[in-house]
């Protein structure tokens, strides 16, 4: 008999440590997100991934003057297509001559301007940035937030350049300031407005100095899904 009890004893001791050897899975805490992040996806970042090609045309007035070059990208490819003043040429980004080059250059900086938000994002290994609140806009005066973000000095067409975005609660760009090579006087400023959101992608479509004498602005927008 004594056996038996103590027999039950130590069965109830083994199933009680097993119990209470289970583990409470706790799920990870989110990752909070950076500014940089919050800013190209609001901007339809999270949409990229689904897109095949963009093609669209730069246009730049000054004064009496128009310029413009059109542009079909080919985003997972990297096949770029240029069409300037009737001229058509196409490259591949991953292997180009001097010529490819150099009109690669003008892709890059059109492509910038098309899609700033989304290079936070693509960049940020290679970028410096500072985010503060309550800032008056360059031209509009209203308080905003202000990011700044500095280029490193190594790669890339202008290294050491900065920009300083400015932007509301929703982290949609109202207004930035281009700074070459990170000098304290801006180089240009503009404004970030006419938004259109084509497959997702949030796509200012205007872009102009305080007088409106500069005005750059994108035309022809077409974005093309993987899975139409």
């Amino acid at each position: 008999m004594k056996k038996s009890v103590l027999a039950v004893f130590c069965l109830t001791l083994i199933v009680t440590a097993c119990k209470s050897d289970k583990k409470t899975e706790v799920a990870a805490p989110k990752m909070e997100l950076s500014i940089l992040d919050k800013v190209a996806n609001a901007h339809g970042f999270n949409q990229f991934r689904n897109v095949k090609e963009i093609a669209f045309t730069f246009n730049v007035d000054r004064a009496d003057s128009h310029s413009e070059r059109s542009w079909v990208w080919n985003t997972i490819t990297n096949d770029i297509t240029s069409i300037n003043k009737g001229d058509t040429i196409s490259y591949n980004r991953n292997s180009m001559d001097s010529t490819a080059t150099k009109l690669n250059g003008g892709f890059i900086n059109d492509k910038y301007w098309l899609m700033a938000p989304f290079n936070l994002a693509w960049d940020k290994n290679n970028i410096t940035y500072d985010h503060k609140s309550d800032v008056p806009a360059p031209i509009s005066k209203n308080p905003m937030q202000k990011l700044t973000i500095v280029y490193g000095n190594e790669g890339g067409y202008t290294p050491g350049d900065a920009y300083d975005f400015y932007f509301g609660n929703d982290y949609m760009i109202k207004e930035w300031v281009f700074r070459r090579s990170n000098q304290p006087e801006p180089s240009l400023i503009t404004t970030w407005e006419n938004y259109a959101d084509i497959n997702g992608l949030k796509i200012a479509e205007m872009h102009q100095n305080e007088d409106g004498s500069f005005k750059l602005y994108f035309t022809n927008i077409k974005v093309t899904s993987k899975n139409p």
